[in-house]
C-alpha cells in the first residue's frame, strides 16, 4: 500500500527541518502555528491546508515547490515498488441504460 501524500510531505517537512538543526518550537513560532499541530502535520496525521504549508515553508525557507516536489518523486518510487491491483475477471459491470428525462 503506497504512503498518503499527508504522510510523505510530513517526512519532506520534518527531514528540512532537522537537516537546519532546529526544534518543533522554533519552526512553530516562525510559521505561527501550533507546536501540536506542527508536530501532528510532520508525522502525517494532519492534513495541512495551502496557507499552513505554505507559512511552514517560509519559516524553513524552503519553497513549496520544493516539498511537493520531493514529495511527487518519494510517491513515484513507492507506487513503482507497489503491486499492480488484482482484478478478478469474474466480476461483472452491470452499466444502466440511460435513460432521457426531458422537462417539457
Amino acid at each position: 500500500m503506497t504512503a498518503l501524500v499527508r504522510e510523505v510531505i510530513g517526512d519532506v517537512l520534518r527531514r528540512a527541518r532537522i537537516e537546519q538543526g532546529r526544534t518543533l518550537r522554533e519552526v512553530s513560532d516562525s510559521a505561527r502555528v501550533s507546536l501540536g499541530y506542527l508536530s501532528e502535520v510532520e508525522r502525517g496525521r494532519k492534513e495541512a491546508s495551502s496557507e499552513l504549508l505554505s507559512a511552514i515553508c517560509t519559516a524553513l525557507d524552503v519553497p513549496l515547490s520544493r516539498v511537493l516536489s520531493e514529495a511527487g518523486q518519494e510517491l513515484a518510487v513507492e507506487e513503482s515498488r507497489a503491486p499492480a491491483p488484482k482484478i478478478d475477471v469474474t466480476t461483472k459491470v452491470v452499466i444502466p441504460q440511460f435513460v432521457s428525462m426531458a422537462v417539457a
